[in-house]
């Protein structure tokens, strides 16, 4: 099956810190895949670094999406070819306000797609039918960026831009954290509702609760900068039941 994101001997750093060493990860086009691993692993890293976040830089290795070298991309241009990062804690933006901010993001995505930008009335009509979908409150549009937010708001937030974004690959950085059920449940219905052949997702988790809702292809193991093992779902199920010193000890 073809890969929509090829990771090669990725190794990344920031200042002098080595934190990524040695990723080698291949996705599948219409695969979800999960990250787990012990605090301090990389897992966020390797988020970051895939979105371009500039204070952390690469050192080595490849990555590849959708036949593009996605590390010689802008941040801005990997959002236009369809990536998307979910943040573990999303900021708050005083004084922007939501619907403006997510108006502005989606037509700057369909400019880049040569599509026609949509006028106030029409994101609005878009965005109450995704709301309404994902439960949230429309009022929040009218609010703030995060400003105010519960951390289940911020999540839902997050998920909103996703649905209106349609990316063909998203990363969720720990999404699930602070979620009470119905949130969670929430949020995982908003990923399963963008599934298909041409999307695929990455799960950065601690938890199976999450992977219960979405069921990945596969599980992998971020430690120490490294992934040391992968499996099926049941790897997750093993990691709930066992945590991480087995497999730890197995790697080194």
């Amino acid at each position: 099956m073809t890969a929509m994101l090829d990771i090669s001997g990725l190794t990344a750093s920031i200042g002098d810190k080595p934190i990524l060493k040695g990723i080698d990860l291949s996705v599948p086009a219409g695969e979800i895949h999960a990250i787990m691993g012990p605090n301090g692993s990389g897992k966020s890293t390797l988020g970051y670094v895939l979105a371009g976040r500039e204070d952390y830089e690469v050192t080595g290795g490849t990555v590849t999406f959708e036949g593009q070298d996605m590390l010689a991309m802008a941040p801005e241009a990997r959002a236009a070819a369809g990536l998307f990062l979910a943040f573990q804690a999303p900021i708050e933006l005083p004084g922007v306000n939501n619907a403006n901010f997510l108006r502005t993001a989606l037509n700057a995505i369909r400019r880049a797609h040569g599509e026609d930008e949509l006028d106030a009335v029409q994101f609005l009509k878009f965005a109450r039918a995704e709301m309404k979908r994902l439960s949230m409150d429309g009022e929040m549009l009218k609010r703030n960026v995060n400003v105010g937010f519960s951390g289940g708001e911020k999540k839902r937030n997050e998920v909103l831009q996703m649905a209106l974004l349609r990316p063909r690959f998203a990363v969720l950085d720990e999404t699930d954290s602070g979620l009470d059920i119905d949130a969670l449940r929430i949020v995982a219905e908003g990923v399963n509702a963008l599934r298909g052949p041409n999307f695929s997702a990455l799960v950065v988790t601690h938890h199976q609760r999450l992977l219960d809702h979405l069921v990945p292809h596969r599980v992998h193991v971020l430690a120490q900068g490294r992934i040391i093992r992968s499996g099926g779902p049941e790897l997750a199920k093993e990691l709930e039941k066992n945590g991480y010193s087995a497999v730890l000890a197995e790697a080194a």
